[in-house]
């Protein structure tokens, strides 16, 4: 049985019908006429073993009746069944390059209005004949298949469909369509099967890796995209950064660094998420820092958006993390934008947490001074007054640069100038929330280096409330660390306080703590 039976035509007509006439009761028509087209023989899926649902012929009245179905059934909001999908199989099987058409775009505007399930989609095995109108030689058919497969490709079992009924070497032809819409769709479907590392495999194997470079220099800024977020996938994986780092002569590095400066904020961002996935193992590094990097991420750290600046302080900060790479990245440039990036975004954890480990890297440079004489500190200094707004993980990185940079006397004399009361009240304040083990910590011991300069010792007068507290929990602490941290910092306040100490509010001689 290769055409629709009289039943069936008969029953798309009344649907059509009852479409055209939007009846009060139209979704329940639709649904009980869907559900008697289910119900029938011809629309089974045992009946279309062939590629041709209909004999090559002059259009007939099933094909019009079955064209006029799609148009006008994705006008009406229904969730469909799984059942009823049954339908959109035979109609995709079409021979009819209208009914082709139509199919593809009815069934992708359901998917994009989640009006059929994707799962619903891939049970129903609709994954085949879609990946067969990839092969159409209709520009049409071939956009509306590329965008159903891009919209399914995002789970697992998606990924698994798609490539066991051999969709990556379509798709990566149709890359390379001239047509900008089908390109897109095609680049996009890869892009999301780039999110399993089983199927990346694959691709390689298949030469996606060629494909995609080239794609990066396409004038269609979504293209860029696409292929740059497929390539930031595969650069997850350590085992491919040899040949992506080495293809076309660092071609792929040379053309993320240009993209860094597109005016398309999501391809400039997506090209440093990639350079940052690459500079996850040390010849990624190497071969990124060779491409004179620092000044390429200078424009990205002043951006005005939130993500690229994140993505640019997070590369910086893996770049800084092996010494070698340390002196090159001590440029004033960069450590003047990294300090302003903390003066102004000084509550966002991501920011001041990568900012504060970019710095700390830096500490151990021989040219600590450039870091002394940049907004850097100030920074540092500010975000610590967030105490209150920053995460955990943030502050313990604000605390421990802080405690580094001390070690240096440059940068000691430099903090003596820009702590105030607010500040110190923050370290106070930090350094009692012991629950925040590491970040309390350091705040203690940061209070503990600047109590040997009177500065500091006179601004602490107003808090020597919240100082016995902390050092109370401190000296009953579990953890050692803690309990000799507690005995030093009494000592100091024992030769530079007595005056203080004299009149505590709580009236406890300060010689009980040192002896305890």
């Amino acid at each position: 049985m290769g055409q629709l039976c009289t039943k069936c035509a008969q029953l798309l007509c009344d649907l059509a019908l009852s479409v055209k006439t939007l009846s009060s009761g139209l979704v329940q028509d639709i649904q009980e006429c869907l559900g008697q087209l289910q119900e029938c023989p011809c629309l089974k899926r045992k009946n279309f073993k062939t590629k041709q649902l209909y004999k090559p012929a002059l259009q007939t009245q099933e094909e019009e009746i079955a064209q006029e179905f799609l148009q006008h059934i994705e006008r009406v909001n229904i969730q469909l069944p799984r059942e009823h999908l049954e339908i959109y199989y035979a109609f995709l099987k079409s021979s009819d390059l209208e009914v082709q058409q139509i199919s593809s775009s009815s069934l992708l505007n359901f998917l994009l209005e989640g009006n059929v399930t994707k799962d619903h989609v891939i049970q129903m095995d609709l994954i085949e004949p879609i990946l067969e109108l990839l092969e159409s030689d209709d520009v049409t058919v071939q956009c509306n298949s590329c965008a159903c497969i891009m919209t399914l490709a995002v789970t697992d079992a998606s990924h698994e469909a798609i490539t066991a009924a051999g969709g990556v070497v379509p798709l990566l032809a149709l890359s390379r369509s001239y047509d900008p819409r089908v390109q897109q769709n095609a680049v996009g479907a890869i892009f999301n099967l780039t999110q399993s590392e089983r199927i990346q495999q694959i691709l390689f194997r298949q030469g996606a890796l060629p494909v995609l470079t080239l794609l990066l220099q396409s004038p269609d800024s979504e293209v860029q995209y696409y292929s740059c977020a497929a390539l930031s996938n595969m650069a997850t994986n350590s085992q491919h950064h040899r040949a992506m780092l080495q293809t076309g002569d660092r071609f792929l590095l040379r053309m993320l660094l240009f993209l860094l400066s597109s005016s398309v904020n999501k391809v400039s961002n997506q090209a440093c998420v990639c350079l940052r996935n690459l500079a996850a193992s040390e010849s990624g590094q190497t071969s990124i820092l060779a491409m004179q990097i620092p000044s390429h991420l200078l424009p990205l750290l002043a951006s005005n958006k939130k993500d690229t600046q994140h993505n640019s302080i997070i590369l910086l900060r893996i770049l800084s993390q092996h010494p070698d790479n340390q002196d090159a990245l001590m440029c004033d440039e960069v450590l003047q934008a990294v300090g302003k990036l903390l003066l102004i975004w000084k509550m966002d954890p991501v920011i001041v947490g990568h900012a504060a480990c970019f710095i700390k890297n830096l500490s151990l440079s021989r040219s600590i001074q450039r870091v002394i004489e940049s907004p850097c500190i100030e920074g540092l200094f500010q975000a610590v007054q967030s105490v209150d707004i920053l995460e955990e993980e943030s502050l313990y990185c604000v605390m421990s640069c802080l405690v580094d940079l001390m070690k240096h006397e440059g940068a000691t004399v430099r903090m003596l100038e820009l702590v105030d009361d607010s500040v110190v009240c923050s370290l106070v304040t930090l350094a009692g929330q012991v629950e925040q083990t590491e970040p309390s910590f350091h705040a203690a011991l940061a209070i503990k280096h600047l109590l040997q300069h009177k500065e500091v010792v006179s601004l602490l007068k107003s808090h020597m409330s919240k100082v016995q507290q902390y050092l109370i929990k401190y000296l009953i602490h579990q953890e050692n660390r803690f309990q000799h941290l507690g005995i030093s910092t009494l000592c100091i306040l024992q030769k530079g306080m007595d005056c203080c100490i004299t009149h505590s509010p709580h009236n406890i001689p300060w010689d009980s703590y040192a002896m305890a």
